[in-house]
């Protein structure tokens, strides 16, 4: 374990290094998180009425998702890690006394933090100092800002276990950027990313939260405005609990019956 925690906190460590990219995103990000809200505001207005979420959660969700947007982003795929896929430098790794999924999930969750660590907070400052009901409040209560944590942390790792299992399926393909396209539109989608789960129809919605999509961004940042509390807080925190073991679970196993077949040519 400790091996790990060291290259965690190389990669980490290594990612911070990138300011002027934290800068422009930090920009584009204000820049989204402004056009959401003024956009969401132009029809809370016409029609204050029959809307899933009050304008205060919904204002709270559009800036907690530009903040945290690096460690749910589901576009983003390490392009080394692709590269030795399709390369062959994958042989490099193999030689390692490592394993390869662990090394390559640690890789990506540190590039994941240290992007989020870099962006975050100008983005939440802000947010808190705009006006009612356009900024960031306070969670309702203690519970929900633990439980926000927790599931925050769950749902980037449901992120990246999602993000291995591409990895593994490009073992089996000549050109990655198919599989990467499509399952990046369906999970943004379907996730929360181009619009929250609670304006979907109803029984839509209900599908797709008992699905890996439903407990990534949408499931803490919707605990941290109050939009979901209660039981229904409790059973979608269990469903990210088993869906993070499960797609770990798929993903290791998926990736050794990869690598017994994988080919490495050249020399």
């Amino acid at each position: 374990m400790r091996k790990y925690l060291t290259y965690f906190r190389i990669r980490f460590i290594g990612g911070l290094q990138y300011r002027a990219a934290a800068l422009a995103g930090i920009s584009t990000q204000f820049a989204w998180g402004f056009l959401y809200i003024l956009l969401y505001s132009a029809f809370y207005r016409a029609d204050p009425t029959g809307f899933p979420m009050e304008f205060q959660q919904l204002a709270s969700y559009v800036w907690l998702q530009q903040a945290f947007l690096a460690l749910f982003m589901n576009w983003y795929y390490d392009s080394d890690i692709l590269g030795m896929i399709s390369g062959g430098t994958i042989a490099y790794e193999l030689v390692r006394p490592l394993d390869i999924y662990v090394l390559w999930f640690t890789k990506t969750v540190a590039a994941r933090v240290s992007r989020a660590v870099l962006r975050c907070f100008p983005i939440l400052i802000v947010a808190f100092l705009l006006p009612d009901p356009y900024g960031l409040t306070l969670p309702p209560t203690p519970l929900h800002a633990v439980m926000f944590v927790l599931t925050m942390v769950l749902g980037m790792f449901v992120v990246t276990a999602f993000s291995m299992l591409i990895y593994c399926a490009c073992f089996y393909t000549v050109n990655a950027t198919g599989v990467r396209m499509v399952a990046q539109a369906v999970a943004d989608f379907l996730s929360g990313g181009e619009l929250p789960l609670p304006f979907m129809p109803a029984a839509m919605r209900r599908v797709i939260e008992l699905t890996p999509f439903g407990v990534m961004q949408n499931l803490p940042f919707r605990i941290y405005s109050g939009n979901i509390t209660g039981n229904e807080m409790w059973f979608l925190t269990g469903m990210q609990l088993l869906w993070t073991t499960a797609l770990i679970l798929i993903g290791w196993f998926w990736m050794r019956a990869a690598l017994k077949k994988v080919v490495v040519q050249g020399g």
